[in-house]
């Protein structure tokens, strides 16, 4: 199983036109980060896409370059790429870039977005929310097979004309990121296409007929399902001591799903409602036998081949997500490739 991490860069926001110091640190933090998760071996680094205050990542290609020339070995992806709201060839081209930058190491996943934001940044109809996907999505894996793109679509006038650069890969590697939308996961299935799952409010087992859905509808369309790549993501933190843990991943945790509830009508995060989605749901939260479970929890569960642990940094001090870091790819990761391989 490949082992990663993914981050929105959480930042307290500067509420200043310029001088964004907030901002500033946090994007040397991050590239802290990256650098750090390379060199202790794991195998992929996704930076989401937002456009808000909360979160300092709204380009993941810039962040993607900027790591590919402090790194050497780790897949570096966005998480998601919103290409709803993106245009495909402008997208194609800067994942092509990091590409080269790379030396073949730059993925995508795409989606649609939890968040609306982008839509009338951009000037976009949210009532085209699903249309746009669709349509983006097409004509992004149309260029990215072919070097000169014959493209006429509804969103955008059409293309007939080659798109440069191409990458060092023979294809920038797309992942279709779902939320728990049925039809989501038939698409991706009757594509083709690898899968990344976010689980982060209920039991993992509801997600399996969900999983199933996706295998199903890639048989379907006379895909080998022996072959497809499916990942799971949920929110993560370890340390050497399991009660250290929850207590430094609490208050960054409930700050940040208090403040996405009150937009969304959800009661305020209880240490209680915390500790069910330790033991029962899916937070990957504890000291490394805890986090070793819950992975392998899930692994038996869905079969996935790529475990994507999403960092929420908020109010735990940079030093303290180095360490977590650190110990997830010197002492989790060994261990779940090793289980992970012999099952295999």
């Amino acid at each position: 199983m490949e082992l990663g991490i993914s981050t929105f860069g959480e930042v307290e926001p500067d509420g200043t036109p310029g001088n964004a110091k907030n901002a500033h640190l946090r994007v040397q933090q991050l590239l802290e980060e990256v650098k750090l998760a390379d060199e202790v071996g794991l195998d992929v680094f996704a930076f989401g896409e937002h456009h808000r205050p909360d979160f300092v990542i709204s380009a993941p290609e810039v962040f993607m370059a900027a790591a590919a020339s402090i790194t050497k070995n780790i897949k570096l992806s966005s998480s998601v790429t919103v290409l709803s709201s993106a245009d495909p060839v402008r997208a194609f081209q800067n994942f092509a870039t990091v590409d080269l930058i790379s030396g073949g190491r730059a993925e995508m996943i795409a989606g649609r977005g939890s968040f609306i934001e982008s839509f009338p940044l951009f000037g976009l109809n949210l009532d085209d929310y699903d249309a746009l996907f669709t349509e983006k999505l097409e004509m992004f894996l149309q260029i990215n097979k072919q070097e000169v793109v014959n493209w006429q679509g509804k969103f955008r006038s059409p293309v007939k004309q080659g798109v440069y650069p191409r990458p060092l890969q023979p294809e920038i590697p797309v992942w279709i990121g779902v939320g728990g939308t049925r039809a989501s996961a038939l698409r991706a299935g009757r594509m083709n296409l690898p899968m990344i799952i976010a689980i982060l409010g209920s039991n993992p087992k509801h997600f399996v007929p969900f999983v199933e859905a996706y295998r199903e509808s890639a048989a379907k369309a006379g895909h080998d399902v022996s072959k497809l790549k499916l990942a799971i993501s949920s929110q993560f933190y370890v340390s050497n001591d399991a009660n250290q843990a929850a207590d430094e991943f609490y208050p960054s945790y409930a700050a940040l799903m208090t403040r996405v509830g009150r937009e969304r009508g959800w009661s305020p995060m209880t240490r209680d409602s915390f500790e069910w989605m330790r033991k029962d749901g899916p937070l990957v939260v504890g000291d490394v036998q805890m986090v070793v479970d819950k992975i392998m929890q899930q692994y038996e569960l869905f079969g996935n081949t790529r475990f994507i642990a999403q960092l929420v940094t908020g109010h735990t001090p940079h030093e303290k997500i180095l360490k977590a870091i650190e110990i997830y790819g010197t002492k989790v990761a060994p261990v779940i490739r090793k289980e992970t391989g012999a099952k295999a």
